[in-house]
């Protein structure tokens, strides 16, 4: 009897310096070691990918869309359509898995895409204004329709052919922070319009900030709208 209470503490007291050591090393050292490491080599990336504007205030994360939209005529209406402010160049549509009420900048809470088809809504194998409403198809032409109208100016017309995927469709996570080259460069006549710039100088910001693909070869070329709408920013204050 003796001999089994005997062992029976000796394997508890094993089993507790164990206990002990293990939450030391995995619940103490590997972490700051982890966070040292990180912070060492990889600052930046490790603090969310912060950017700053000119002040040095923290406006938001490379890795994170935005929108950029007028105050609602009325912000106790949900059913109100946001509309976007055309002084800035905006990013892609955001169509994720429910709202947002902490972070009202962007109105997701949830990663996700829209999970319809392709195809969904299509008339004939293709998408048109016939398509029903609600569908993906409907979105995608109503969102052209809405960027053509809004890019084209008194002296410059957008044609429907001319605007790329990226501008009418999400994202699979919906919150990609990154637009097409193409894109970015269908609004810069609109840009320079709404902030009384030269359109050579609209031109130059978003080629500054175009950058190239991942290792020379993965991904494709990109603009991050965060970024560009930064330096539009200080280039129309100065």
């Amino acid at each position: 009897m003796n001999t089994s209470v005997s062992s029976t503490v000796r394997l508890i007291g094993a089993g507790l310096r164990a206990l002990l050591v293990l939450t030391v090393i995995c619940g103490v050292v590997y972490p700051l070691a982890v966070t040292g490491i990180a912070q060492a080599f990889f600052n930046d990336r490790a603090n969310g990918s912060e950017i700053k504007d000119g002040s040095g205030r923290v406006v938001g994360s490379s890795l994170i869309g935005q929108t950029y939209n007028l105050p609602k005529k009325d912000p106790n209406d949900p059913e109100e359509e946001a509309r976007p402010d055309l002084k800035w160049f905006q990013p892609r549509p955001s169509n994720g898995l429910g709202s947002n009420s902490v972070n009202t900048q962007y109105s997701l809470i949830l990663s996700g895409a829209t999970n319809r088809s392709a195809d969904n809504g299509a008339v004939g194998g293709t998408c048109t204004e016939g398509a029903e409403k609600g569908t993906l198809c409907a979105q995608v032409v109503a969102a052209k329709e809405a960027v053509v109208a809004d890019n084209s100016t008194a002296d410059h017309k957008v044609r429907p052919e001319d605007v790329p995927a990226d501008a009418v469709t999400s994202s699979g996570s919906g919150l990609d922070p990154d637009i097409s080259p193409e894109y970015a460069k269908l609004q810069v006549h609109r840009v320079a319009e709404q902030n009384k710039l030269d359109v050579r100088q609209v031109e130059k910001l978003v080629a500054d900030h175009t950058a190239g693909r991942t290792l020379g070869f993965l991904g494709e070329p990109r603009v991050n709208v965060l970024e560009l709408n930064i330096a539009l920013k200080a280039l129309s204050k100065s």
